[in-house]
């Protein structure tokens, strides 16, 4: 295996996909408005993090987990997702996603881009049915960061060769953290905060940003 040359790592919802996982979710009880409305605050860090996930979370009690089968099929990866993923492989790279949303989904959009890590939360499942809570650690913006510096230091390389990508106010802390953060048609806290900036909806710009500033 050849040398690791550099890491990426992004957010999930509203950056390698279109679309707001949990917001789907919400749909499908019956109460998608009012959880998109709790997404976008939080996306816009007028709320804490780690609370509105519990509080949009709870709001799911009672679905099926037949349910994460029929989200999935209506999400669509952002333009330019799967050419950036196979464009990094082939200089080397390795690709990661943090994201805020749930491991149900998140790992079956990893295979299919031979994604190499992921963390993201797990709802808590009983007979079949959610619960309406997080089994286990919730990834704040802390742990994001944290992953980061985690992936990098596994493959021996200086935190000046890794790349950050993100929409929301979670995504800040290691934004700021990577050699180059990367702000993705992201919240006015984002792009008041981050100096380089994606602001149409095509991934594979994030290759030209790499070879300028890298």
């Amino acid at each position: 295996m050849s040398e690791i040359k550099g890491l990426l790592i992004m957010d999930v919802d509203s950056t390698l996909i279109q679309e707001e996982v949990i917001d789907q979710l919400g749909k499908a009880i019956g109460k998608g408005e009012q959880i998109a409305s709790i997404t976008d605050k939080a996306m816009r860090g007028e709320l804490d993090f780690r609370q509105s996930l519990e509080n949009r979370v709870s709001l799911l009690e009672g679905l099926p987990d037949s349910i994460f089968e029929d989200v999935l099929i209506n999400l669509h990866f952002t333009k330019g997702a799967e050419k950036l993923v196979s464009e990094l492989h082939k200089r080397s790279y390795k690709v990661g996603l943090v994201s805020g949303g749930f491991h149900e989904i998140v790992d079956k959009l990893a295979e299919k881009l031979n994604i190499d890590y992921v963390k993201a939360n797990r709802l808590e499942v009983k007979n079949g049915i959610l619960t309406g809570r997080v089994s286990g650690d919730i990834v704040t913006k802390e742990i994001k960061k944290e992953k980061l510096e985690e992936w990098a230091s596994e493959n021996q390389l200086e935190l000046s060769k890794t790349i950050a990508v993100g929409d929301g106010a979670n995504d800040l802390l290691m934004l700021k953290r990577a050699g180059l953060g990367i702000a993705f048609c992201a919240k006015p806290i984002v792009r008041e905060q981050v100096d380089y900036q994606i602001n149409e909806p095509d991934l594979y710009k994030v290759i030209s940003l790499i070879d300028n500033y890298l």
